[in-house]
């Protein structure tokens, strides 16, 4: 499974997930910016070769995945229906075998399932989704019970010591939650209202207030490590890589 990633986090036997870094696939020839495993086809990349990377990808799964046109909203999609338009930043499914993904290069991927294995989501948090509600929205459209009988786990995403963000942004988050103003650190610059944003800080309070208190995994940080990360904010033309789960 090259370098990519499974989560550690005490999800049931039948709850299956792992997070794909750039390495293992074919992408790259003259362009670096896609090698080796991009898995987005919205991006500038070769499309034969990123139709090859998925196949790939597919050879770990029990099918192949159904994947978003993410918009960084909120809307949640349920992958066990047929449907028009995949058009949404949250996927889930209660079905054996249906593989929900989003792609990220930087912004964060939270894995969700219930304790018992009966339900499973993934969604794509970037600042504008968390900030909009994605998290919430997710958890209660996916478990109408106890939250607290969910578990998160926070995929590789910006760093704290990377994201820079305007005043705008922060003010955004404190006014939803107080509690969010630690999550921001000034930055030491010429403009004064930029800010150094913690994401896996300001998810996990979402994610409290959503009412799961079992979140695992984060700090991971994509910007700071280019052999095994695709980054949007340290690259601009870059790949995509994947956050995948499924009930067996």
């Amino acid at each position: 499974m090259n370098d990519w990633i499974v989560p550690d986090w005490p999800a049931p036997e039948n709850v299956n997930a792992l997070f794909t870094t750039r390495n293992g696939g074919v992408s790259g020839g003259g362009n670096n910016a896609y090698a080796t495993l991009n898995l987005g086809s919205h991006v500038k990349d070769n499309l034969s070769d990123v139709e090859k990377n998925r196949l790939l990808l597919n050879r770990y799964l029990p099918s192949a995945p159904k994947w978003l046109e993410q918009m960084h909203g909120t809307s949640v999609l349920c992958m066990d229906n047929e449907m028009m338009s995949r058009r949404g930043d949250a996927a889930l499914s209660r079905t054996h075998g249906t593989v929900c993904a989003v792609m990220v290069a930087d912004c964060l991927p939270v894995l969700l399932c219930d304790a018992s294995g009966t339900v499973v989501s993934v969604v794509h948090a970037g600042w504008r989704g968390l900030a909009a509600g994605i998290i919430e929205k997710t958890v209660t459209e996916m478990y109408n019970g106890d939250q607290t009988q969910l578990i998160a786990w926070l995929g590789p995403a910006i760093g704290s010591g990377c994201f820079e963000v305007g005043g705008e942004v922060r003010e955004t988050f404190i006014n939803h939650d107080s509690q969010a103003i630690a999550a921001f650190v000034p930055q030491q610059s010429q403009d004064d209202n930029k800010w150094l944003a913690d994401i896996f800080q300001l998810a996990r309070l979402r994610l409290v207030k959503a009412g799961v208190t079992a979140i695992f995994g984060g700090g991971v940080c994509t910007y700071c490590d280019p052999s095994r990360f695709f980054s949007y904010r340290r690259d601009g033309e870059t790949g995509r890589m994947a956050a995948l789960i499924w009930l067996s």
